[in-house]
């Protein structure tokens, strides 16, 4: 059974930082892109970032570029997302998921069923 808990969410201040983790189990981890999205009140959920761990290659959508940095530890089959510089619009319940690409893990293709996610509040 594949399994994607996402963690570390919290109450920061605007500017403070978090780190997120995603533990994954029930697939093969190294053949997999690991995504993260994010739902705040009232709005779609969005693809945040994703790591690919088949070659390491990272995807930012542009609203955290520069901010926030993916990374994956393989031997803990888990995918951090490093949140830096934060601001009160990136308030949103936090999710992770997996695909095969990264390219269709960020257009919500092939996903699996969410699980939780993970609250993260940014205060003004």
């Amino acid at each position: 059974e594949v399994q994607l808990q996402a963690s570390g969410g919290g109450l920061v201040q605007v500017g403070g930082s978090l780190r997120l983790s995603c533990t994954a189990s029930g697939f093969t981890f190294d053949d997999s892109a690991i995504g993260w999205f994010r739902q705040a009140p009232g709005k779609e959920r969005e693809g945040v970032s994703c790591y690919s761990n088949s070659d390491g290659a990272r995807h930012y959508t542009p609203l955290v570029k520069g901010r926030f940095a993916i990374s994956s530890d393989n031997a803990k089959k888990t995918v951090y997302l490093q949140m830096n510089s934060l601001k009160p619009e990136d308030t949103a319940v936090y999710y992770c998921n997996k695909g095969r690409l990264c390219e269709e893990i960020l257009l919500f293709k092939n996903l699996e069923p969410w699980g939780q996610g993970t609250q993260v509040t940014v205060s003004s």
